[in-house]
């Protein structure tokens, strides 16, 4: 099976590239003909686990090759992704489907045999019955179908989940396309991965939903952290505790400085906007998306009041950009309004980041000094803050830092470390959800720094 796959992305590049390691031959088309030659020469646009091995190994195979040749790749294959970005436009938040229907054009012009038309990126409900209706006015005589095969990536660990799902969705409106799906993902359905197929509109709106809900769980524990530090409640238990309910589970109960990247924040405004536009209340997404946006600010906030309410002239070291570890993704992360608050408060920032330097750059500046490496960062600097937990950052050498810092003040927005440790080794230790001590249950506060694990 011949498969071409538009646009090198995240999503494109990670599906045309695990599809190619299943033997199938993929043409994964770009126009951006930088990106497609750094690409021939294995220079990856992304940093994602595990891709550029894979990209070696299928290249060499001869199963996978990159192009800006829309028109032959398409006119070749069997089955054709459109993987293209769809990013918020200007005015309400929806996404911008320009690039998507010029994808959707050229495809019809390039048809030749029956082509099944696989929408990867993530658009409104009623896209795909469009995307039909597109191809057939652009080419009467296309002989094709359309699917709607919603992806469910995570940024840093994208490979393994394409790899191995849990399910796969996929919309459609013919029984061909049904077929061609039902072989292209028997690999992975033999891993024990699900396919279910539904309709376009259904496939559609369970993407948002997914999004939207993981990013409400998100929402909800770290207000929860916030009610834990006035009573004297440890989140960690609080999280644990919930997580074990079979009908809840522990994932996305995690707290931290608010959710960000590619995904969330994207599809629930896209969400919220397309039920204003069908006359539906979801005030629970609305919700959502105040309290997260407040969350970032709230954060800078908690900064600044543990260094006693002011932050001028103050030297900060900030190790972790990145919207979360296993990426070099900066959208919407929490650093991209902690930093320039920190600033704006008359701060100086020394950053470090193992893969989001360079991203970093093009989001962020100011008074700020990009390091090569953690000590270069914390050396002298009046605070540390821990923004984002990459594993390098979980077992720093405690001793080296208090020596290496002006004042022994930690700022751990992800609750990497220990309390008892960070106390022993003399710091004053900030971090979200836990108090220090709990007032007359001296023994329940030491079991609860000894359960905690730096997760």
């Amino acid at each position: 099976m011949q498969i071409a796959v538009i646009g090198t992305g995240y999503v494109g590049l990670v599906t045309g590239v695990c599809l190619s390691e299943f033997g199938f031959r993929v043409t994964c088309i770009d126009n951006d003909s930088d990106k497609i030659a750094k690409l021939q020469q294995q220079i990856m646009p992304i940093f994602e686990v595990g891709l550029e091995k894979l990209v070696e190994n299928n290249r060499k195979a001869a199963r996978l090759s990159f192009s800006t040749d829309l028109a032959q790749a398409v006119g070749a294959a069997d089955i054709v992704f459109i993987a293209v970005g769809t990013p918020q436009n200007d005015t309400d938040g929806m996404p911008e489907l320009s690039y998507f229907n010029a994808a959707a054009r050229e495809i019809a012009k390039a048809l030749k045999n029956y082509t099944l038309v696989v929408t990867k990126s993530t658009v409104p409900v009623g896209t795909n019955r469009q995307l039909a209706k597109i191809i057939s006015e652009t080419n009467p005589d296309a002989d094709f179908d359309v699917a709607s095969n919603p992806e469910f990536l995570r940024e840093g660990a994208a490979v393994e989940d394409f790899m191995s799902p849990e399910r796969i969705v996929a919309g459609i409106d013919s029984k061909r396309a049904m077929e061609m799906l039902t072989k292209l993902y028997e690999p992975i359905c033999l891993n024990g991965a699900k396919l279910f197929f539904t309709t376009f509109e259904s496939a559609e709106t369970i993407k948002y939903v997914t999004n939207s809900m993981l990013a409400t769980r998100i929402a909800l524990i770290n207000e929860v952290s916030d009610f834990c530090e006035k009573t004297g409640a440890n989140i960690r238990d609080v999280a644990k505790g919930v997580g074990m309910d079979y009908r809840i589970g522990e994932k996305f109960l995690q707290p931290g400085p608010g959710y960000g990247g590619s995904c969330f924040p994207k599809d629930t405004m896209a969400l919220q906007q397309m039920a204003r536009k069908v006359g539906v209340d979801i005030s629970i997404i609305e919700a959502t998306i105040n309290s997260n946006e407040k969350r970032k600010l709230k954060m800078a906030e908690k900064i600044v009041q543990a260094n006693g309410g002011s932050v001028a002239g103050q030297t900060i070291a900030v190790l972790g950009l990145t919207f979360k570890p296993g990426t070099d993704d900066m959208r919407e992360g929490a650093s991209l309004v902690i930093v320039p608050e920190l600033l704006r408060q008359g701060a100086s920032i020394r950053a470090y980041d193992p893969q989001g330097m360079k991203e970093a750059q093009k989001y962020l500046n100011g008074d700020i000094a990009w390091c090569k490496d953690v000590f270069e960062a914390i050396e002298q600097a009046d605070m540390l803050v821990l923004l984002t937990e990459w594993n390098e950052f979980r077992s720093l050498d405690l001793k080296k830092v208090k020596a290496a810092l002006r004042k022994p003040l930690v700022v751990d927005l992800r609750n990497i470390y220990k309390r008892q440790d960070m106390m022993k080794n003399g710091f004053h230790y900030v971090s979200i959800g836990r108090q220090d001590v709990i007032p007359g249950q001296p023994w329940i506060s030491d079991l609860n720094m000894q359960d905690e694990k730096a997760a």
